[in-house]
């Protein structure tokens, strides 16, 4: 098969400009075949896969799957300890053990985790920090960089921007200045971007968050993660919008279980690319149980409804 032919099974017409991005179905949860056309010999057009590294990590988050379910568990530089006596290291096992994707923790966190939990999920690591404690605690900075993320072998970075923020400029760059080392390490970046400032007064209002995730597509993000738009018809045209996949986060400590699958089962019919959901889950009663409840419900597999082994507890 020649060069243009190959081209042509991507989508891209004979002699058409390089494709970098495919999404591989019609859904909206875009996964990306990172590939280019190029010139080569006498005119031939050749694939290069140009983001081996990149896709690896991205195929590794979604798991195989059109879903993506995160636990962040960064909470702790904002608000201080999140875990119980147990520790850490147990949380992330028993999420790990029950169909969570993906966990999201700060570098020096990962010294209390056993690293063969990650056998079993993946490490996104957190590059933005402040604490409820600050003068401004909208005002988001850097406190790593992917250069020490890939020393700790993470499947991603995530970065966080506070759209509206008095320090919104700062946030801004950084996101870019991640995206870019990204690019350069072929580092999947999740963008945490939510509305928030002084002059929001309504973080869910739909132009808002239209207006969060266009600003990580357009820098750079492969993932965007940001807050539900009120209702499922209002979140969905803002995810068809969208170029990348939507993530939406899993919001305030809700009241009981049946709250919390309620607002998953909106979320999913929305379309969204999976949740990304800390307190509903880490301060619930069993966070494995917690976990393997809405696992079931996002990547509907039935395995996950059978019931707990002492090991995953």
């Amino acid at each position: 098969m020649t060069g243009t032919g190959i081209a042509a099974n991507l989508g891209a017409a004979e002699g058409s400009p390089a494709r970098w991005y495919q999404p591989c179905s019609r859904n909206r949860n875009r996964r990306f075949a990172a590939t280019r056309t190029t010139a080569c010999g006498e005119g031939n057009l050749v694939v290069l896969n140009a983001a081996f590294g990149r896709q690896a990590r991205l195929g590794r988050l979604f798991g195989g799957g059109r879903r993506i379910f995160i636990v962040p568990l960064d909470h702790s530089v904002t608000n201080g300890p999140l875990t119980d006596g147990r520790g850490l290291d147990h949380l992330v096992g028993q999420l790990a053990g029950n169909g969570v994707d993906a966990v999201v923790l700060h570098k020096g966190s990962l010294r209390f985790v056993d690293h063969h939990r990650f056998t079993r999920t993946s490490l996104i690591v957190h590059l933005s920090a402040s604490t409820a404690r600050a003068p401004d605690p909208d005002a988001k900075y850097l406190v790593g960089t992917v250069e020490e993320c890939l020393r700790l072998n993470a499947d991603a970075v995530s970065v966080h921007v506070n759209l509206g923020s008095s320090e919104e400029a700062r946030q801004i760059a950084d996101l870019a200045t991640v995206a870019d080392a990204c690019d350069r390490w072929n580092v999947p970046l999740l963008a945490m971007v939510y509305p928030r400032g002084p002059a929001i007064t309504d973080p869910s209002d739909p132009d808002l968050v239209a207006h969060a995730v266009t600003v990580a597509a357009d820098l750079g993000a492969d993932i965007v993660k940001t807050v539900y738009a009120g209702s499922a018809d209002e979140m969905r045209d803002i995810i068809r919008s969208c170029p990348i996949p939507v993530v939406v986060a899993g919001g305030a400590k809700r009241t009981d279980t049946a709250a919390v699958l309620s607002y998953l089962d909106d979320v999913l019919s929305a379309g969204a690319s999976g949740v990304a959901m800390g307190r509903n889950v880490f301060q619930a009663p069993d966070p494995g149980v917690m976990a393997r409840r809405l696992a079931a419900r996002i990547h509907q597999d039935v395995r996950l409804v059978t019931p707990l082994t002492a090991a995953s507890r």
